[in-house]
């Protein structure tokens, strides 16, 4: 028994092992674009510069950069702020590293270890569709898409990497200002790049501190709702889906999450709610099954694991379960008197639907309630009908009236009073009064992005800036926060093509293996943020309990914010120029 143990500790040893070489060792894809050897003539040597976080920079070209001898960047305590530096050279580098110093100020310091660092790797994208309108729709033939590599994973598991000659590197760095032990003041830092363990170069970092703090993560007003598949996981590293390894590997994605402000556990419980849209479909976390006396029993122990591994990395306030009304009305459930899976056809308005979703209800809002959960959990659908939508409201009420329900699809009047958490397209508006009621109804309101949208967008293809300016529109049209379909919802090989045969790329996921984060996925964060920032200096009150009116200035801040106008004026033009003028006069500055 005891040499059987030793043997099954070793195979788990193995697999964990193998799974970490997945996740840590792979070599990008064949750039198709060839390096032209002309463009590399000026350059005489390495050229390691700081650069911007809203340029992808060409692997096979030059970076084009504006010296500067030293990043400046300013934030509040607790802010998590952003940079990015470039390396092009004209030579192979090897084992190149980078090593960020403690940020200074007298005795105070921002340490190292709140500082991240990681080459942004290259992935295969692609582009809009060919009218440039929008990216829905099949793509089986990836040759028919102008297909380039782009700078989006943040790889920061690589230590050291190898750069060849006539390419650029950029590298990212991120610094989360503490909440405590600092006081406002500029802290002084350097980044060291080095090849061998040989310094190539130093760049100076300067981090202004504001006397302000932002709260934490899990505190912040912002709703963010990003759709979660831990099926992917599972299949990316060839693990049992909910052992213990699987969580494992799946901890360091959703911790991020958490971390960007992630309020919504995504759940299914039916057979694939999307009808297997995605490269990994997701599964029934509820098991449904007919018993072979008539009567049927429900199992909630694969939704329990996974709704306390997302509430153990911070994710609590909301569980959104999909759906009543998939985009197949088919529901697979297994036959205890035949021994295999059926399916029960049925669509909402059905006597037979009703009755067969009404069993599961009741007994599900009763283990909602032995757990404690059920006051946050959400009966949720994904872009149905109304008719489709109101014959459902029926059935979830008359299983339990307390219920609450949700919805990321196109805006009805008639759903506004029961849809507690209610999230509509980019192009859709809820009107001001609509917003107000449902708030202090203790409702939440949000606008989503899919594949609809040209631009603003999260593709990999899609300019970083415009995943930061996500936030300031919530912030402009005063909605709870954004959604967007797919936090991990990984293709066949996601760190190197996020091509995929339907949308564009990338659309499916903004996190890659190993809780690599992505250039899109920090600027969100960042856009996050500047809600935040807004809604504190919106609300703050002096000490007679007087509002400071900010109201007018962050207005004027947040007027050029247009849909409309993204193609002629960039996201990045829009965001900068809010930044510029949020510290502009000595009063903004000394608040923002």
């Amino acid at each position: 028994m005891k040499k059987l143990f030793i043997l099954a500790a070793m195979l788990l040893s193995l697999t964990s092992m193998r799974a970490q070489q997945v996740s840590e060792i792979y070599e990008e894809l064949p750039n198709p674009v060839a390096t032209d050897a002309s463009k590399w003539a000026r350059v005489t040597n390495p050229i390691i510069a700081w650069g911007s976080t809203d340029v992808r920079y060409n692997k096979e070209l030059p970076a084009q950069v504006t010296p500067v001898p030293t990043m400046n960047l300013t934030g509040w305590m607790g802010e998590k702020l952003s940079a990015q530096f470039v390396i092009s050279t004209n030579r192979d580098l090897k084992n190149v590293s980078v090593e960020v110093s403690d940020i200074v100020a007298k005795n105070y310091k921002i340490s190292k270890w709140n500082t991240e660092r990681g080459f942004v790797r290259y992935v295969m994208t692609d582009e809009l569709n060919k009218d440039g309108k929008g990216a829905c729709g099949h793509r089986p033939n990836k040759a028919d898409w102008d297909s380039t590599l782009v700078a989006d994973v943040i790889d920061h598991i690589t230590p050291t990497l190898d750069i060849k000659k006539n390419t650029t590197q950029p590298v990212w760095v991120s610094v989360k200002v503490p909440r405590e032990n600092i006081i406002k003041g500029m802290y002084r830092g350097t980044v060291t790049v080095k090849e061998d363990g040989k310094v190539l170069a130093q760049l100076p970092l300067v981090v202004t501190v504001k006397d302000r703090v932002l709260p934490e993560p899990k505190d912040w007003a912002f709703h963010l709702d990003l759709w979660q598949n831990p099926y992917s996981v599972a299949r990316y590293y060839n693990v049992e889906p909910f052992s213990e390894e699987h969580f494992e590997l799946m901890r360091p994605i959703m911790k991020r999450y958490a971390d960007a402000g992630g309020k919504v556990i995504t759940t299914s419980i039916m057979h694939k709610p999307w009808n297997g849209q995605t490269y990994d479909p997701f599964e029934s976390m509820v098991t449904w099954m007919k018993k072979a006396d008539g009567t049927w029993w429900f199992d909630y122990t694969v939704f329990d694991k996974w709704v306390e591994f997302m509430m153990s990395c911070g994710v609590k306030k909301e569980i959104n379960c999909y759906s009543m009304v998939p985009w197949r009305l088919s529901f697979q459930y297994f036959d205890q008197a035949s021994n295999q899976f059926k399916f029960f056809n049925g669509r909402p308005g059905d006597a037979e639907y009703e009755e067969f979703w009404m069993r599961m209800l009741q007994s599900f809002a009763q283990h909602l309630k032995e757990k404690g959960w059920f006051n946050i959990t959400h009966i949720a659908m994904d872009e149905r009908p109304l008719k489709d939508m109101l014959a459902t409201i029926k059935v979830v009420y008359k299983a339990d009236p307390d219920f609450k329900l949700s919805l990321a699809g196109t805006y009805h009047k008639e759903l506004l009073e029961d849809l507690d958490d209610y999230c509509i397209t980019l192009a859709e508006k809820f009107t001001p009064e609509e917003i107000a009621k449902r708030r202090a109804e203790g409702k939440v309101t949000t606008y989503y992005t899919c594949c609809s949208e040209p631009r603003p967008n999260t593709f990999t293809f899609s300019p970083l800036a415009e995943s930061e300016w996500l936030g300031w529109w919530a912030s402009k049209i005063n909605v709870d926060g954004y959604l967007r379909w797919a936090l991990n919802s990984w293709v066949k090989d996601p760190l190197l093509d996020t091509r995929f045969i339907s949308w564009a790329a990338g659309d499916c996921y903004l996190l890659y293996p190993g809780g690599r984060t992505s250039a899109r996925f920090e600027r969100l964060i960042e856009g996050i943020q500047a809600y935040e920032k807004i809604r504190i200096l919106r609300t703050e009150k002096d000490k007679k309990g007087r509002s400071k009116n900010y109201g007018k200035q962050i207005d004027q801040i947040l007027e050029p914010f247009n849909e409309f106008n993204l193609q002629e004026v960039p996201a990045a033009q829009v965001v900068n120029k809010a930044k510029a003028a949020a510290l502009k006069s000595r009063q903004k500055e000394k608040n923002w």
